[in-house]
């Protein structure tokens, strides 16, 4: 009996915080390479840029740049719809590793 109190509270409280940990960053889409400043490769416009650095390299992703910190988006296919576009990212931050594992992206407002 004690073995299963135990093990349903530990299942409450993963539930828990896990959902505490889903949440929503307003940012814009960039890459990793380049993050708030497209100058440095010479390609306009902005969202362009990302593009080509995302599509040219292995190691360059997509992310999100939220304020000044850059996440790494764990999709990388729907934000090229969004390259230098404003958005809300739901997902949840591994703290670690920056990744942002996304559950959506949509259009901010």
């Amino acid at each position: 009996m004690k073995t299963a109190a135990l093990v349903l509270s530990a299942l409450l409280l993963a539930s828990t915080v896990h959902a505490q940990a889903s949440r929503t960053y307003v940012g814009v889409i960039t890459d990793t390479m380049c993050g708030a400043d497209h100058k440095a490769m010479n390609i306009t416009p902005d969202s362009k840029c990302a593009v080509e650095c995302v599509r040219s390299s292995k190691t360059v992703k997509y992310a999100l740049l939220d304020g000044s910190a850059v996440y790494t988006l764990s999709d990388q296919e729907t934000p090229a719809k969004f390259a230098a576009q404003k958005v809300k990212v739901t997902g949840v931050l591994d703290e670690k590793t920056k990744i942002l594992k996304v559950a959506k992206i949509e259009a901010a407002n």
